[in-house]
């Protein structure tokens, strides 16, 4: 394979116009990311229409937009960590953790786990796409439902990780959420479903209506419960740099969720959400030892990790395939085809400035953004001491005005405020909302997917095990939920054995 185009590339990255793009870009989605709903998507195409006013070559105008993208990705953490308000869907994981961590006086550790792991998953990201970008499209698209209902059966299958000590609650939580999908225009009959005669729920519940009113408002209401209860304490920024123990914690984690993160990131139509999920419950089946959930930073590392590889990963059906791989490569594919110029095998070939330019900027922007916000985490972190009279007045009104600025709804923030409600009853009641979104998620993917499947085959269930990817996603699946449980048995019945021996040997 020759890498002629990279050289190219590289040459076009770093002229001084296109670092500076690349560290505007970066600035500004971090910046962007960090407001509730407005996302990278919405940043992108605020910035698209003036990039083109502004005449700005093609391969400017990408590197431009691929710094936002990543500089957005990471900048929805800030807020997810300090706040549990998740800038977009990829965050939703990070806050998990992250959040608890920050009460605990970990901020600036937890951002920083955050920072660096975010720039290995972004980096890995962009090896992969650089050495694998045709033979991944290739395999990109062999993905038909079927193949879909088996990977998102196989992140359900990761979910069990999750169940902990109260399955029944994380089974009620999951099940809520895959209710809250029903809601909207049924995507093979075209009916409405629950609607209540309301324009604005044709479409359902969106993804950020649902994450910021379970997150944010709910948490406006213990921090206003506690309060007025008086038991709200000052939490300390804490040191600025987590232990090495701590990083090297979080090696493996970090490059286990950033290979699987840019695989799934590269499938069209999954999206960082889900590759965040799934490395999330990987990691908690494999490490967690009652820790995850109450401020390990293992799970502050793996979803960062596997999100921004798999925005590294989207750009591989856009590239190879003129295929989106997300939503926000989407309306980059737009910005393409608004210069003439159509994304595909020959784009490395006849436009090598273009293509090599965009993967070259993405090794020297995850850089960039590295180098931009490993000296502001202390920064960030003290938005912590700003005095609550301050502070849950501005979550309310950046939730409200993100949610409004989006869908231009007022039933669309009343909606948010009435599940912000609910989830502050879920969480006194001791549920743990990670599973709601997990199963608001993957719900939505796994309807359409298993309903075309069976539209295709006129309703024969043999189709979802009709090709090797999907056994092999099956098989993966069931050995991700009997395996633990067959060795859990197994421990169980040769403790009474070795009991046994070890009584022996004493006599």
């Amino acid at each position: 394979m020759s890498f002629d185009y990279l050289w190219t590339g590289f040459g076009v990255a770093l002229q001084p116009q296109n670092l500076l793009y690349g560290l505007m870009g970066c600035f500004l989605g971090t910046i962007i990311g960090a407001l509730p709903a407005i996302g990278p998507i919405n940043g992108i195409a605020l910035l698209l229409p003036i990039a083109f006013a502004a005449k700005l070559p093609p391969e400017s105008t990408m590197i431009l937009l691929a710094a936002v993208y990543y500089g957005a990705e990471y900048g929805g953490r800030i807020a997810s960590i300090l706040l549990n308000v998740p800038g977009d869907a990829g965050a939703v994981m990070t806050a998990v953790d992250g959040y608890p961590a920050a009460r605990q006086g970990r901020a600036a550790e937890a951002l920083t786990i955050s920072a660096l792991s975010s720039f290995v998953g972004g980096i890995l990201a962009v090896v992969g796409l650089t050495f694998f970008a045709p033979a991944l499209g290739l395999i990109a698209i062999k993905f038909g439902p079927a193949e879909y209902v088996a990977l998102i059966v196989f992140a359900f299958a990761t979910l069990a990780s999750m169940v902990g000590h109260e399955p029944v609650k994380t089974l009620i939580g999951c099940t809520l959420g895959l209710l809250l999908t029903t809601v909207g225009l049924d995507p093979t009959s075209g009916a409405y479903r629950f609607t209540f005669d309301q324009p604005e729920l044709h479409d359902g519940i969106e993804f950020i209506i649902l994450v910021i009113g379970l997150f944010s408002i709910s948490e406006v209401l213990l921090m206003l419960e506690h309060q007025f209860a008086g038991n709200l304490k000052p939490i300390p920024v804490g040191r600025g740099f987590p232990s090495w123990a701590d990083i090297k914690a979080c090696f493996w984690p970090t490059l286990r969720s950033s290979a699987s993160g840019f695989v799934i990131g590269v499938l069209p139509g999954t999206g960082a959400s889900v590759a965040s999920a799934v490395a999330y419950t990987t990691e908690k089946r494999l490490l967690d030892r009652g820790t995850f959930g109450k401020g390990d930073l293992r799970g502050v590392a793996a979803p960062e990790a596997a999100n921004n590889a798999a925005a590294g990963g989207a750009f591989v059906p856009m590239l190879t395939l003129g295929v989106p791989g997300s939503g926000t490569t989407a309306v980059m594919l737009g910005a393409l085809m608004l210069y003439n110029i159509t994304p595909g095998p020959q784009l490395f070939t006849e436009r090598p400035e273009i293509a090599g330019g965009l993967i070259a900027s993405m090794y020297v922007g995850n850089v960039l953004l590295l180098l931009l916000n490993i000296p502001l985490i202390g920064l960030f972190a003290r938005m912590l001491q700003v005095p609550n009279i301050w502070l849950i007045p501005a979550i309310v009104v950046l939730s409200i005005l993100g949610v409004y600025t989006a869908y231009s709804s007022v039933l669309s923030v009343l909606i948010m405020l009435g599940i912000g409600v609910v989830g502050w009853a879920l969480r006194k009641l001791g549920f743990d909302l990670a599973p709601v979104v997990l199963g608001f998620v993957l719900g939505k993917v796994l309807e359409t997917n298993l309903r075309n499947a069976l539209a295709i085959s006129g309703g024969d269930p043999s189709i979802l095990l009709g090709s090797t990817i999907s056994i092999v996603l099956w098989i993966a699946a069931a050995m991700i939920v009997v395996l633990p449980w067959w060795l859990a048995r197994r421990r169980a019945q040769q403790r009474p054995l070795q009991e046994v021996q070890g009584a022996a040997a004493l006599e």
